[in-house]
């Protein structure tokens, strides 16, 4: 007898609710046919009670020993109860067996259980019963099997017997058969062939020793009948120890199985923590795609090929270079066309492994659009399998509600609204619906599937080494193997997108920042500082620092073999986790009020030359370890020429704007500030002056006392000049012995004030020409204002020129005059 546990393919069903609208119609029309059945086939009368409570105890005895159908969902039985139930067809009529094998049945889901039966499931397995009794008794009345009142000819019971029990046969597992079918959705014929065919012999070995038994009861030999109880006994050991067989090997194929789908499922994990992705993100896609085909009513095989094909859906990225996948900003024609290949090599990777289910189309199509636009074949709704369609929806929603290097993570509601948007469009409606409708509990579920046992760890094979600095860490710091996978690879994008920035600017602050924002994702710090050597002072000054208390180090100049940045410049290696307060006190900067707590300081090398250092401090203490100080030691190799070279830049640019003997701005530079002050100064409606002068009877010190000397000259008047004038206002070396003073915001009657100010600063400069004589030096000047004397610089130029040129005529009459007076 078989009892069949109604199942969906997630596990036995519950509530008759958990199972699908079709196997509820057939239970219950298979549970209204069985109660038809006994209340149209009552008992006849029953004639002899004792007997029928043996029976009753028999098939009770019989029902209990059973065994397990090696089915893959739910957990359907088999017991030798069928020969109790030709036994009491035989002995007691049609009717009266309706009643035996009902309590059979009832004994059989009660009984010995892994499980306690639903009562749906024992009321199927009870009216199945029914039905089959009463089609084998049919057929024993119609093939003209004796009714229980005749003496039992054992050779005349071969053709209704025979009948009987192969309609016994079939229409008990084709009933049993077809609730698994239409709970499971699998092939009816396939069950039954795969589950039940095997099965036949027992039944007509138990009708046999049924028939010894009732002939011998009807000849008055109960006790003797009991020895026909041998054959059954016999049938039920064989049925366990097959089934137990059975159930070795499905054992061990699972085990088989469940070892492939760890190691697929390892190496998956593995892949998609190079895209930088947590290793949850594939057992979240694998848990909702699973659900959402369970809900659209997929087999158990085509969803196992679903939950593998959200494994192994991004294997193809394998192919795409790192850059590409991890690239933050748009991607260009030709990055797109190199990402587009990944479905397919993922597809040709996958088609050369032989799983029992579909798995590479899918992988093939999950980029597909539902609207045809899609690739890599432009497939159009129905035409994309199903489960692609699914893992689309899926893989869209979790990649957009994650942090990727290209987007910032988006709420579960602002997702969920943009997938409606698609829908129609690169999404199948109704996909999107489901998986709308059934987020909260594919969440719970995905949540849960997040096993403590699959986050892999490893402890380091060795402590890290700090020296020579103070302050180590020593500790054995555990790390996940999925994140070592995800840091790799994001080390070789950072160095990647680092050795780009370099290459993007000339400037060393511009350079710096590109680099320092680069670093914070491979190396932590709470500042970056560089330190930049001037061989002349033997000093290192920060050129650039960003970060907690950058102002502050910013300011910093640490001489050679001071503090920590001074130790790395005199010893040429790198400090790890030493205190970054001895850079501030080689500073001379008080290092009580600092919250950084650990540095990391590497040399700049060019050429076996020392430029400068690399320093990153955090306000953690002993955040540095060796790996931090390998890959700040190749970004310092990378920077090294870059800065080199940058420097060399910013000079020769200086020089091109730097008047060589005075180091005062050059005319090009003047230019270039004239203009930009004009333009502000008519935009804001204000005033500009300018200052034209000439150093008076320069020529006579040059030929006099030679043009070292008038060199000499120049570098003290500019000096003077400097000194005199605002910081953002401009002193340029014009020409020969002339300069040009810039004031912003200045009108005519302040540049009177200022021109004056600027004549007695250098008539009361003394200037020794050679030891023992000292020489008078003057300036004549003349001024324009904008835009009172002129709109552009030339008119302004022109107009103070004059003006100066008439003070030197009017300095060279008063000094004339003066001389006059003295000799009168």
């Amino acid at each position: 007898m078989l009892a069949g546990h109604l199942s969906p393919a997630s596990g036995a069903a519950r509530t008759i609710e958990d199972l699908p609208f079709t196997a509820r119609v057939y239970v219950a029309a298979v549970l209204a046919a069985g109660l038809a059945t006994l209340v149209l086939s009552p008992p006849h009368g029953i004639t002899n009670p004792v007997l029928l409570v043996i029976l009753l105890c028999c098939s009770t005895l019989a029902s209990v020993m059973k065994v397990p159908l090696p089915l893959r969902s739910g957990s359907s039985t088999m017991s030798v109860a069928f020969a109790v139930h030709f036994a009491s067809l035989l002995l007691v009529g049609t009717n009266e067996t309706l009643i035996v094998a009902a309590a059979g049945a009832w004994s059989q889901c009660t009984f010995k259980t892994e499980r306690r039966s639903t009562t749906h499931r024992t009321l199927f397995s009870m009216a199945s019963m029914v039905i089959t009794v009463k089609a084998a008794g049919t057929v024993y009345t119609w093939l003209g099997g004796a009714p229980p009142s005749q003496a039992l000819a054992f050779a005349a019971l071969a053709k209704p017997l025979l009948g009987a029990t192969l309609t016994h046969f079939v229409c008990g597992t084709i009933l049993v058969a077809t609730a698994i079918g239409v709970s499971t959705k699998q092939s009816i014929l396939r069950v039954w062939t795969g589950n039940f065919l095997w099965s036949a012999p027992g039944y007509f070995v138990g009708a046999v020793a049924a028939a010894v038994a009732a002939t011998i009861v009807h000849s008055g030999g109960y006790w003797m009948a009991l020895l026909a109880a041998a054959p059954p006994y016999f049938i039920y050991h064989t049925y366990k120890v097959y089934m137990g067989r059975i159930h070795d090997q499905q054992q061990h194929v699972q085990q088989v199985s469940d070892l492939h789908l760890a190691t697929i499922e390892a190496l998956a994990l593995a892949i998609d923590a190079k895209d930088q992705t947590a290793q949850s993100h594939v057992r979240r896609v694998q848990v909702y795609a699973a659900g959402l085909a369970r809900a659209f009513g997929m087999t158990e095989n085509e969803i196992q090929g679903v939950k593998t094909a959200a494994l192994l859906h991004d294997i193809g990225k394998l192919a795409v270079p790192e850059h590409i996948l991890s690239k933050p900003g748009p991607l260009t024609h030709e990055e797109f066309q190199k990402i587009r290949i990944h479905p397919q090599v993922g597809a040709e990777i996958i088609s050369g492994v032989p799983f029992p289910y579909p798995v590479a189309p899918l992988i093939l199509s999950h980029h597909e659009r539902y609207d045809g636009k899609g690739y890599p074949s432009g497939l159009k709704g129905d035409e994309i399998p199903i489960g692609a369609r699914i893992l689309s929806v899926v893989d869209y929603f979790d990649a957009l509600v994650s942090e990727r290097p290209y987007h910032k993570a988006m709420t579960v509601e602002a997702a969920l609204g943009l997938l409606q948007q698609e829908a129609g469009k690169a999404l199948d409606p109704r996909v999107v619906q489901m998986f709308s409708d059934m987020y909260p509990s594919l969440a719970a579920e995905a949540e849960a599937s997040q096993e403590p046992s699959r986050q892999l760890t490893r402890a380091p094979s060795h402590t890290p080494e700090a020296a020579p600095a103070a302050g180590l860490v020593h500790d054995s710091v555990r790390t996940n193997v999925f994140h070592d996978i995800a840091l790799a690879h994001r080390e070789i994008y950072a160095l990647y997108e680092i050795a780009q920035a370099m290459g993007s600017s000339l400037a060393v602050s511009d350079t710096m920042a590109l680099i320092s924002s680069k670093l914070s994702n491979i190396v932590p710090f709470s500042c970056c500082a560089l330190f930049l050597y001037h061989e002349e002072t033997d000093t290192l000054r920060c050129r650039y620092a960003t970060g907690t208390e950058s102002d502050t180090i910013q300011s910093m100049r640490i001489k050679s073999g001071d503090g920590l940045t001074g130790w790395v410049a005199r010893n040429r290696r790198p400090l790890v986790n030493a205190r970054p307060s001895t850079d501030f006190d080689a500073a001379g900067v008080p290092s009580d009020a600092t919250t950084l707590q650990s540095a990391l300081v590497c040399p700049l090398m060019f050429n076996e030359r020392f430029i400068g250092t690399i320093s990153v401090y955090h306000t953690g203490t002993s955040v540095y370890t060796d790996d931090h100080r390998r890959l700040l030691d190749r970004i310092s190799e990378q920077a090294a020429a870059v800065i080199y070279n940058s420097m060399v830049f910013e000079q020769t640019q200086e020089d091109s704007l730097t008047d060589p003997l005075t180091s005062l701005p050059n005319t090009r530079y003047m230019f270039m500030h004239l203009t930009r002050e004009l333009a502000r100064a008519e935009r804001l409606n204000s005033e500009v002056a300018l200052m034209v002068m000439d150093l008076d009877n320069f020529k006579d010190i040059n030929d006099t006392y030679g043009h070292h000397v008038g060199d000499r000259a120049l570098r003290d008047v500019a000096d003077v000049l400097r000194g005199a004038i605002r910081p953002y206002d401009m002193c340029v070396r014009y020409a020969g012995d002339e300069f040009i003073v810039v004031l912003s915001g200045c009108g005519a009657e302040e540049a009177e004030l200022k021109r004056a100010e600027l004549q007695h600063a250098v008539d009361d400069m003394p200037f020794a020409a050679r030891a023992g004589t000292t020489l008078q030096l003057g300036v004549s000047i003349g001024a324009s204002v904008f835009p009172h004397d002129g709109n552009s610089y030339e008119t302004l130029i022109a107009t103070a020129d004059g003006r100066m040129y008439r003070d030197k005529t009017g300095r060279k009459a008063h000094g004339e005059a003066l001389v006059l007076e003295v000799k009168t």
